[in-house]
């Protein structure tokens, strides 16, 4: 993958991810500074007033000419004065007011760092008093990457008349599945720990390296062992192992219908948010909402450079260009022009493989065929060197496949969707050998393919599943196979068994059972190109991405006692464990290539989602 500009310099979405100062006592006094002869002015340290007295610390940036400017609002929890927040700038340059303000109880504003909740109102009393700035227009849009797109959600709920378009990127829209826990339940670990450490440490500390956290046991104080101090944001997420009550009021996919900004979103497909940036999407798209949604080959770092795979020029995309357009559209026209202009989804998907743009119009895709390829072996696909395969027809007879599941010896994570320092968790589709070499990763793969398949979509693995133990893990990764060998992962899912019928409610399996279970295996665009071959690991761990199961049923938060586990999955008559693909088809329906399967077996629709 190619760097990605915004203008005439590179620049990355890193945030800058360093523990917050003591927030003052008192306001800070503003700085007013004029950095020259027609240069753009700043009011630097200006206190803004919430509803409850807390004071927020925000600079102001300014065009170099007079007037009353349409401003951008950036909300960050690291640090207004960061490097990084440099490129905003550019706004400035276009003839927008810039204002960065640190949140609630981050570096020089008061208050306390909470709950995401907070995030609404106080965004909406920022917009409200940037409406009645001297400078100001009065009109407001929004900008910003991960947390930071985060609070744009949360102001955009609010509905403020003043707010008229919002450029979220790789931030989601469910708090539970987004920064705390996956589809299937397990705990996002590594990226919670990480962020935990960069974040909450206190000042006078040392940040702790991953080694010092990420195998501590019992997870339930794995934020002392990361910060060095109680997280109550970590304990309460913890108390909430479910999708209940408490995760349902930090959720923004229910609230999306009272949106009237309009929205420019971004994400990545190898980015821990990019299901939830496309569902963000799709509700935006069903409630008849101007949403413009772009979906790129990347990590959550936006100019991340993968090892494994270039994806070419058009790769490139000009985001604070394309940013500046969009709020051009909507803040720069006559007083109530944006609202006649007619609803319009639009969905850019970056397919990889030819390395293409693509327009369409809703997600999942309409001509989607969701398309079972089976898993089947003679009970020995353990392993690179074992015998399993995949076939386009159900299977009448196979052996089933065992493997043994020990917590203290998980399966590595190698790639993916994963979140956020690279350096530490690498994303992206990185070579999945070394995992297939272990005896507890099973491993079914095509023959070669003799023509092109697209997987555009949703894609999820049935497994017909049993165990030895009440609860446990599995695990899926969907991965292409390039002629010299390389496994490169697409995208992958795991499910806690005890969430495999809700996530609101877990109910345990009965040992030595047969139990049909869906993973959640992600989404993904992408071609298997002739020649090479789609390949399906089953596994029961995925670390540190995800928590591993300490095989009890009771609360795996306070578990320190590893357990191992006897893991069987059938494929036979039956039993027709299978990976369904969203394969898009050139023309009509899909039909298999020649030479790998007879028949193929489509079922129409997309695959259910806990959410939907």
């Amino acid at each position: 993958m190619t760097r990605v500009c915004a203008f005439a310099a590179c620049f990355t979405f890193v945030v800058s991810l360093g523990s917050a100062a003591p927030a003052p006592s008192a306001a800070p006094q503003v700085v007013k500074k004029n950095t020259g002869f027609n240069a753009p002015e700043e009011l630097l340290g200006v206190s803004v007033r919430m509803r409850d007295g807390v004071m927020l610390a925000a600079d102001v940036f300014l065009p170099s000419s007079a007037g009353r400017f349409p401003t951008v609002l950036i909300r960050t929890p690291y640090n207004r004065k960061a490097p990084t927040n440099q490129s905003y700038h550019h706004f400035v340059s276009h003839g927008y007011a810039l204002v960065i303000e640190d949140l609630r109880g981050r570096y020089a504003s008061q208050g306390h760092f909470g709950s995401i909740i907070q995030e609404g109102p106080d965004g909406n009393d920022t917009i409200n008093w940037i409406a009645e700035q001297p400078w100001s227009n009065g009109r407001v849009a929004m900008a910003g990457s991960s947390f930071l797109g985060i609070t744009q959600w949360w102001a955009a709920v609010q509905d403020n008349p003043h707010l008229l378009a919002i450029a979220p990127m790789n931030s989601g829209d469910d708090e539970y599945i987004d920064r705390f826990y996956s589809t299937g339940g397990n705990i996002k670990l590594g990226h919670r720990l990480l962020w935990l450490a960069e974040n909450m440490t206190p000042p006078s500390s040392t940040v702790a390296p991953p080694s010092a956290y990420l195998d501590h046991l019992p997870l339930r104080t794995s934020d002392v062992a990361a910060a060095g101090v109680v997280v109550p944001l970590w304990r309460q997420a913890l108390d909430h192992p479910s999708y209940d009550a408490y995760w349902k009021a930090q959720s923004i996919r229910e609230q999306t219908r009272q949106i009237t900004a309009a929205v420019l979103s971004m994400g990545g497909w190898f980015d821990n948010y990019a299901e939830s940036d496309l569902d963000a999407f799709a509700r935006l798209a069903a409630a008849h909402k101007q949403v413009e949604t772009w979906m790129g080959p990347w990590g959550h770092n936006s100019g991340l450079k993968f090892p494994t795979v270039d994806f070419g020029h058009g790769a490139q995309l000009p985001i604070r260009s394309k940013q500046v357009d969009w709020f051009d559209r909507w803040l720069k026209k006559p007083a109530g022009m944006e609202a006649r202009e007619s609803s319009n989804a639009l969905l850019h998907l970056f397919v990889m493989g030819p390395d293409v743009w693509r327009e369409e119009r809703e997600w999942p895709l309409a001509r989607t065929h969701y398309t079972p390829l089976y898993l089947e072996s003679e009970g020995t696909a353990n392993s690179l060197e074992g015998d399993g395969v995949l076939r386009w027809q159900p299977i009448k007879e196979s052996a089933s496949d065992t493997f043994i599941y020990d917590p203290k010896d998980p399966v590595p994570t190698i790639g993916g969707s994963i979140c956020c320092e690279p350096k530490i968790f690498p994303p992206g589709p990185l070579d999945q050998r070394p995992a297939e070499r272990r005896q507890d990763v099973l491993v079914y793969t095509t023959t070669p393919l003799t023509e092109d398949i697209e997987v555009t979509g949703p894609v999820r693995t049935v497994l017909y599943i049993a165990t030895s133990v009440n609860d446990t893990d599995f695990t899926a990764k969907l991965v292409d196979v390039t002629p010299d060998g390389r496994a490169l992962i697409v995208t992958d899912g795991i499910q806690r068994l005890r969430y495999r019928l809700s996530l609101e409610k877990p109910v345990m399996v009965k040992r030595n059972t047969a139990y049909q279970i869906s993973i959640d295996t992600g989404v993904t665009s992408y071609v298997f190109a002739t020649g090479h071959r789609i390949r399906v690991e089953v596994s029961s761990s995925n670390f540190p991405r995800y928590d591993r199961s300490m095989n009890t049923a009771s609360d795996n938060a306070d578990q320190t006692r590893f357990v191992r586990a006897k893991q069987i999955v059938y494929h036979e008559k039956g039993y027709p464990s299978a990976i369904i693909l969203p394969i898009i088809p050139k023309e009509g329906r899909f039909r298999p290539p020649s030479g790998i399967g007879r028949k193929t077996v489509a079922t129409s629709g997309a695959p259910a989602s806990p959410f939907r």
